[in-house]
């Protein structure tokens, strides 16, 4: 009987409960504007992202018109301080913070998903060890870590991207840890190191299956905060330097211009605020549809 058991399948019913979560996120998203129109910007910003070599009007390296120039003829929001088109330079820029976004969330999921399964599964020593690391880096500010790095190295995205990854996982190991501690007595997972499963294949195939939900929602989230992050250190200087565009160092170079030129301030800073604030409301909803009864959403 046991022959005939194929331990590198995931438990029965996580297909069909992953069609459930994906059927209530659509109705969600159906029933829900705000998570709509949210989802719908951030496809409008990836898109934009992804073709801006296409869409970009102007070279975003290139100069134009005058400095300064106000919106009109080819420049359909005006020139910058040096006389390159506004629209192409946000335009590339959002291709830098997204891939910040999406690279650090990535990152930090993934840093974050191995110690929190580590110390969650193997309890005892390794908890206490692994948890203690996780204690120690939430002590240390993000924000100025980050700075202290930046201070030392030239950044470049891949760096940046680093940077912001590797000092932010400690949410995500922390959620996962929880998650681990929850699963590992279930009945499945007992079942599996009955039949002779490893460690590797419970954790990967048994446990980590089953909270991908409260992972997916932390992976989405961790993308605002770290576009928030990137924002931040290019506004210091510390982040992605010019002429590279990004909405972080936009608003750095716009502060001379406040009083003289708002606009250079009011595009950047509009984007990364709907961005961000897209990203929460689409989190939100996610983790309603991935997890309906955590919050009480209506499983519609």
């Amino acid at each position: 009987m046991a022959a005939g058991l194929d331990l590198a399948a995931p438990p029965s019913g996580v297909a069909t409960a992953t069609q459930r979560r994906g059927g209530r996120l659509r109705a969600r998203l159906r029933h829900d504007p705000v998570a709509a129109a949210s989802a719908a910007f951030l496809a409008l910003v990836a898109m934009v992202a992804a073709l801006a070599p296409v869409l970009s009007p102007h070279d975003p390296y290139g100069i134009v018109d005058r400095p300064l120039a106000p919106p009109g003829g080819s420049t359909a929001l005006g020139t910058d301080d040096v006389g390159r088109d506004l629209v192409s330079r946000l335009i590339h820029a959002s291709r830098v913070s997204l891939a910040v976004g999406v690279g650090a969330a990535l990152l930090t999921v993934s840093i974050g998903t191995l110690v929190g399964s580590l110390a969650g599964f193997y309890g005892g020593r390794a908890d206490l060890a692994l948890s203690g690391l996780i204690n120690l880096m939430l002590s240390i500010p993000t924000l100025p870590l980050a700075l202290v790095i930046s201070a030392f190295v030239e950044i470049d995205l891949p760096l940046l991207i680093l940077v912001i990854g590797g000092v932010s996982w400690t949410g995500a190991a922390r959620i996962v840890r929880a998650e681990v501690l929850s699963l590992r007595e279930r009945e499945f997972v007992v079942g599996g190191r009955a039949l002779g499963a490893t460690d590797r294949r419970l954790v990967a195939r048994y446990i980590l299956v089953n909270a991908l939900p409260p992972i997916i929602v932390a992976a989405t989230l961790q993308v605002a905060t770290a576009i928030l992050a990137e924002s931040a250190l290019s506004y210091l200087g510390y982040g992605i330097q010019p002429p590279v565009a990004s909405w972080g160092n936009m608003l750095q170079n716009a502060q001379r211009y406040l009083r003289t030129a708002p606009a250079l301030a009011v595009y950047p800073g509009l984007l990364i605020s709907l961005t961000v604030v897209s990203i929460n409301f689409l989190g939100d909803a996610l983790r309603d549809a991935l997890d309906p009864a955590r919050r009480g959403a209506p499983d519609w």
